[in-house]
């Protein structure tokens, strides 16, 4: 069971340091990174943490929108997430 996390800036102006430092004091063993809007349903390092998520893992993110920017595209990730069997951890 590896607890697994995902940062997520909108624009290279903005820091992934603050969201990676909470994530790994939050035990994250690994983590993916995004430097992109959230409006797009697919983002490189969004894709490959979803393919690494296994049955009993935890994915942790810092805030709820740094998954996805709608209502409908979170229910749809949570879903996914429970279809999985992984846990979703929002800091």
């Amino acid at each position: 069971m590896a607890v697994i996390g995902y940062a997520r800036v909108s624009t290279s102006d903005q820091s992934l340091d603050a969201q990676e430092a909470q994530l790994r004091a939050a035990g994250c063993e690994v983590l993916y990174s995004d430097v992109m809007t959230g409006t797009k349903a697919s983002r490189p390092e969004w894709d490959a943490c979803r393919k690494a998520l296994r049955t009993g893992d935890t994915l942790v993110i810092t805030r709820l929108d740094r998954a996805g920017r709608s209502l409908k595209h979170l229910i749809e990730i949570s879903e996914e997430l429970t279809l999985k069997g992984v846990t979703l951890k929002v800091l």
